[in-house]
C-alpha cells in the first residue's frame, strides 16, 4: 500500500493488515486441528479448537473496532477505504469459518463419546477438507501479497469443491439407504461435508474482497471467467 504523510496512519493501517493475517492464522489452525480431531477422535484437540474459537471471535470484535475508529479519525479514501472495507468483510467470513471448524469438532465429540469409531468415507471427507484447506491457504496468501492473479484462480477452484461434495453427498445418502443402522452416524458425516464445503465457499468470499481490493471492482456475482477477463484486462480496460 502507498505510503502517507502520517506516519501514525500507515501504523495504523500496518496493524489493522497485521491483525488481520493473525487472525487467519489461527482460523485456518482450526480448520486443520478439526479435521485431525476427526481422524483420530482425540477430545484434546477437540477442546483446543473450541478454545481458539474465543479468541478468534474477540479477534474479530477487535478488528471492526479497529476500522471503525480508522474510519472516524482518518476518513481514508480510494484505496486505503478499500483496504478497511476489505477487512470488515474479509475478517466477518474467516470468523464464520472459524464458527464451521468449531462445529465440526463438536459433531465430532458426538460421533466419538457415541462409540462410532469408524467414520464412513472419510478418505472422500478428508480429501475435499484438503481441497478446501488449500483454497484457504491460497486466498490468505493472496490477501498478505495483494495477488488478483491468485485470488482468481481460488474463485475458479470453487466449482471443483462444490462437485466433489456432491459426489460425496451421494456416496453417504447411498450408504444410508443400504444400512439404515448408518444413518445417524451418516448425517453426522454429511453435516461435516457441507461444513467442509461452506468453508470453501467463504475462502471464495475473502478472494473476491481481495479482487475487490487490487483492481477496485465489486466480482461477487460475477462468475470465474467475468473475474478473470477483470483481473487479466490492462489498467486502462479494467
Amino acid at each position: 500500500m502507498a505510503e502517507h504523510i502520517s506516519k501514525q496512519f500507515d501504523s495504523e493501517l500496518e496493524a489493522i493488515r497485521s491483525n488481520v493475517l493473525g487472525m487467519a492464522g489461527l482460523v485456518e489452525e482450526q480448520v486443520r486441528l478439526a479435521m485431525e480431531a476427526l481422524a483420530t477422535g482425540d477430545l484434546v484437540t477437540v477442546n483446543k479448537v473450541l478454545e481458539q474459537e474465543i479468541r478468534v471471535n474477540a479477534m474479530h470484535l477487535q478488528l471492526d473496532d479497529m476500522c471503525i475508529h480508522m474510519i472516524a479519525r482518518r476518513q481514508p479514501a480510494a484505496g486505503d477505504l478499500r483496504m478497511v472495507m476489505t477487512v470488515i468483510k474479509s475478517v466477518e467470513d474467516l470468523e464464520r469459518i472459524g464458527d464451521k471448524a468449531a462445529r465440526i469438532c463438536q459433531r465430532t465429540k458426538n460421533i466419538y463419546e457415541a462409540g462410532r469409531l469408524q467414520v464412513p468415507r472419510f478418505n472422500e471427507l478428508n480429501h475435499v477438507a484438503e481441497e478446501a484447506l488449500d483454497m484457504l491457504s491460497r486466498t490468505l496468501d493472496a490477501f498478505a501479497r495483494l495477488d488478483a492473479v491468485q485470488a482468481t484462480e481460488v474463485i475458479r477452484d470453487d466449482r471443483r469443491i462444490d462437485d466433489e461434495y456432491r459426489a460425496l453427498q451421494r456416496q453417504l445418502i447411498t450408504l444410508m439407504m443400504e444400512d439404515p443402522r448408518t444413518i445417524s452416524l451418516t448425517m453426522d458425516i454429511l453435516w461435516i461435508a457441507k461444513a467442509i464445503e461452506r468453508i470453501a465457499d467463504l475462502a471464495v468470499n475473502v478472494a473476491e474482497q481481495v479482487v475487490f481490493l487490487v483492481k477496485g471492482q465489486d466480482v461477487r456475482h460475477k462468475t470465474a471467467d467475468e473475474v478473470e477477463r477483470l483481473v487479466m484486462a490492462p489498467p486502462d480496460e479494467a
